[in-house]
C-alpha cells in the first residue's frame, strides 16, 4: 500500500545503491537459490549476518526448512549470475544444478563462480507479514580473495525480477511435490 512517504523512501533507498548477492540454501535433496539485494551484517561480535527474501520465491520456501544460508556476494563481473538467479524461477528451474558447486555445511549449496561468500546457521526468522522476511544466521564460515567492487542494483536495471512481489505461493515447494 502507498503512503505519503513512499515515493521519497524509494528515493532514498534507491540512492543508498545496494551491493547484490545470490543466496543458496538445501533442504533434503532440495536446493534453490535467488539474487537479493536485502542484506546486512547484523553483529560485530558474535559474527552474525541478516538477509531478507522475498516470499514470492521458491528459495525463502525452502529456507523455511533450512538449517544454513550461503550468501555469496557479487562482483561487478557477475551480471550473469545476477541474471540468472534473478529472472529464473526456481519453482519451475534448479538454479544450482548447472553451476559448479559444492556442498557446505547444512547442505547448502556453495557456488564455485563467487569467492566471497559467508556462510550462516540460521538462528532468527522475523516475519512481520511484509512481502519479504528476514533470516538471521551465525557467520560459520567466510571466504574472500581479498577486496571487490560489488554488483549494485543500479548496474541490473536490465533484469526483470522472476516473480512479482504480488506472488506469494504457500510452502510446500511446487518442486518438492513433483
Amino acid at each position: 500500500m502507498a503512503t505519503d512517504h513512499s515515493e521519497a523512501f524509494d528515493v532514498l533507498m534507491a540512492s543508498l545503491d545496494a551491493p547484490l548477492a545470490i543466496v543458496t540454501t538445501a533442504s533434503g535433496d532440495e536446493t534453490a537459490g535467488c539474487l537479493i539485494g536485502f542484506h546486512c551484517q547484523a553483529s560485530i561480535a558474535p559474527l552474525r549476518q541478516a538477509v531478507w527474501l522475498s516470499k514470492a520465491n521458491h528459495t525463502y520456501r525452502v529456507a523455511l526448512r533450512a538449517t544454513h544460508l550461503a550468501v555469496h556476494l557479487l562482483t561487478e563481473d557477475d551480471h550473469d549470475l545476477a541474471e540468472l538467479f534473478g529472472t529464473l524461477t526456481g519453482d519451475e528451474t534448479d538454479k544450482i544444478a548447472p553451476h559448479a558447486h559444492t556442498s557446505g555445511p547444512g547442505g547448502v549449496p556453495l557456488l564455485e563462480a563467487c569467492a566471497h561468500r559467508v556462510v550462516l546457521r540460521r538462528t532468527v526468522l522475523v516475519d512481520e507479514v511484509g512481502d519479504h522476511v528476514c533470516l538471521m544466521g551465525e557467520v560459520v564460515e567466510a571466504t574472500s580473495t581479498g577486496p571487490f567492487r560489488p554488483l549494485r542494483l543500479s548496474d541490473v536495471g536490465d533484469i526483470e525480477p522472476g516473480h512479482p512481489n504480488e506472488d506469494r505461493p504457500a510452502p510446500p515447494t511446487e518442486r518438492a511435490d513433483a
